[in-house]
């Protein structure tokens, strides 16, 4: 007996294997895992934990993906080891957050060209070989800090009105920003003065004694203004060691964390006067990456995150917010 397919037949018999190839072809699809390489600039910030705690939590919500994060040490040549490193473990896909812009332009760009997506976080890179960037507007932030700083001043109807700015690392876009922005905001108010610039390089030891030489150099300091909320606590503790009256000044920062030693804490307990929230963008970054390689979404050359102010009359409302953590 034998068994005979008319035209009919065939290509019903062709469709259903055509069917069946492709579900098989998109249950493999599905079944791929991606690794992403995650170079982090250093783990010795909160930001930055929160940054990579955020990787980590949005990662987990996608099974196909799987996140290698590196720790650059706050060393350019460390972190552009790391990215090498990375690309020979074959990622899919790299996020990066550079310790600073230049030095990390070349490794940045050599990913890119092997054709490896690239998602650029917080701090920018030179030229534009890379595939997106994700961030908060530094220069806006750093332009409400100066609107913030010069109303204080014409408040208290202090003239002259003295500014300490603490900057952070100075080769950095973001330290460059927050300065630049601060300088137009504080135009509201002629009366505000910047008098002294040292760096804290982000971090809240060595704002401590800078702000100790500033204060010792000049005892008549009524703002500072850190780029970062740890400069601004540094500062803090060295104007009460040198016995400034610190009713009478205003510390201004950025980052807005809810930890328990966060600005936001901070701002309700009378510490500080103001903090604007400076989004780590981590979350966002992972969102994007599942989009690039599961979903095969074109992705924007930038997207630009929001902020908010936190100041004494909105601190609790941001606690609820952010979810503020206790010890």
């Amino acid at each position: 007996m034998s068994t005979r397919f008319d035209g009919r037949s065939s290509a019903k018999f062709a469709a259903l294997a055509f069917a069946a190839f492709c579900g098989i072809g998109s249950a493999q699809a599905a079944d791929k895992q991606f690794l992403i390489g995650f170079s982090q600039l250093g783990f010795d910030h909160p930001w930055r934990v929160a940054m990579n705690d955020q990787i980590q939590a949005e990662a987990k919500k996608h099974p196909e993906l799987k996140v290698v994060i590196t720790n650059g040490q706050n060393d350019n040549a460390k972190q552009v080891a790391d990215v090498e490193n990375l690309l020979q473990q074959k990622i899919d896909l790299l996020i990066i957050s550079p310790n600073e812009a230049a030095p990390l332009t070349g490794v940045v760009k050599k990913v890119y060209d092997a054709g490896v997506p690239v998602i650029v976080v917080d701090r920018s890179v030179l030229g534009d070989a890379y595939t997106m960037f994700i961030g908060g507007d530094n220069k806006l932030i750093g332009v409400k800090a100066g609107e913030y700083t010069a109303k204080w001043c014409a408040d208290q109807k202090l003239s002259p009105c003295n500014v300490l700015e603490i900057t952070g690392l100075s080769g950095s876009p973001p330290a460059q920003d927050r300065s630049s922005g601060f300088a137009e905001g504080l135009k509201k108010n002629p009366a505000a003065k910047v008098v002294a610039s040292p760096t804290s390089e982000w971090q809240k030891e060595k704002a401590m004694p800078a702000a100790a030489a500033a204060f010792q150099a000049n005892r008549n300091i009524n703002v500072v203004y850190g780029h970062n909320d740890d400069s601004a606590a540094g500062a803090y503790l060295a104007a009460k060691n040198a016995g400034l009256d610190l009713k009478k000044m205003l510390f201004v920062g950025i980052d807005g964390l809810p930890d328990p030693t966060g600005a936001i804490v901070s701002v309700m307990q009378g510490r500080q006067g103001a903090s604007f929230v400076y989004p780590t963008g981590g979350a966002e970054a992972v969102d994007w990456a599942y989009k690039i390689l599961v979903k095969k979404e074109k992705a924007p050359k930038k997207v630009t995150l929001g902020t908010d102010e936190i100041n004494p009359g909105n601190a609790a409302e941001m606690c609820k917010k952010y979810g503020c953590k206790s010890n």
